[in-house]
């Protein structure tokens, strides 16, 4: 633990307010200089061994940190998303974790749980994601209660309200493609037609709600 703490410390201060100012002062910094000035350069700039170490050690920490958030995330959200006399049925608390069930069947509801945080950009793989999740969910053939749980519901609801092209998604994923080119042929190109026949389907809900910790961060 001690290793890991230092190795973040050492981090937070090489890459300052900003990473990616960081970065392009040394790209300014660095040019021109040859073996010699570059490498007392680095010495001031205390850049080494023990830096790349440093994230080495953290990169192998967190290589699994996606399944870690999503586990967790779930399991200290459940007492506060179950209602009185509410029981989990299948839990499937993986990230990503495809071929099993939804994240959350309860005797009342399916759930799926996502805590990617949006940054505004395109957020292509995000949006995909939030498309599956949607869809499958949309699609079930369950009379329970459906809910896709996110942080935050804006970017969520402009993306099912966009004009996004469907096929673009359904590419990337053999197993929502053929179930959907299946059900709907050519009859949606773009999300927003999608989600319009099935946005009373399915319930998108702010998972910070039930877990406060969310929306200190």
């Amino acid at each position: 633990m001690n290793d890991l703490v230092r190795a973040s410390e050492l981090l937070k201060e090489f890459k300052g307010e900003s990473l990616r100012k960081r970065v392009s002062r040394l790209e300014g910094a660095l040019a021109a200089k040859d073996g010699v000035s570059l490498e007392s350069f680095l010495a001031r700039e205390h850049i080494g061994r023990e830096l790349l170490a440093a994230a080495l050690l953290v990169k192998h920490a967190s290589s699994q940190i996606n399944e870690i958030v999503h586990a967790l995330g779930i399991v200290l959200a459940l007492p506060s998303i179950l209602a009185d006399n509410e029981r989990v049925e299948s839990l499937s608390l993986a990230a990503g974790n495809t071929g099993k069930g939804f994240d959350v069947e309860t005797s009342r509801r399916v759930a799926e749980f996502t805590f990617i945080e949006w940054q505004g950009g395109p957020e292509v793989m995000r949006q995909n994601k939030v498309f599956k999740d949607f869809y499958f969910l949309a699609e079930a053939d369950t009379s329970k209660r459906k809910e896709l749980y996110a942080v935050g519901t804006s970017h969520v609801l402009a993306f099912l309200n966009s004009g996004r092209a469907i096929p673009q998604i359904l590419k990337g994923n053999a197993k929502l493609g053929n179930s959907f080119r299946e059900r709907y042929g050519g009859q949606f190109a773009v999300v927003r037609d999608y989600y319009q026949t099935k946005k009373g389907v399915v319930r998108i809900k702010d998972i910070r709600t039930h877990l406060a910790l969310l929306r200190q961060i």
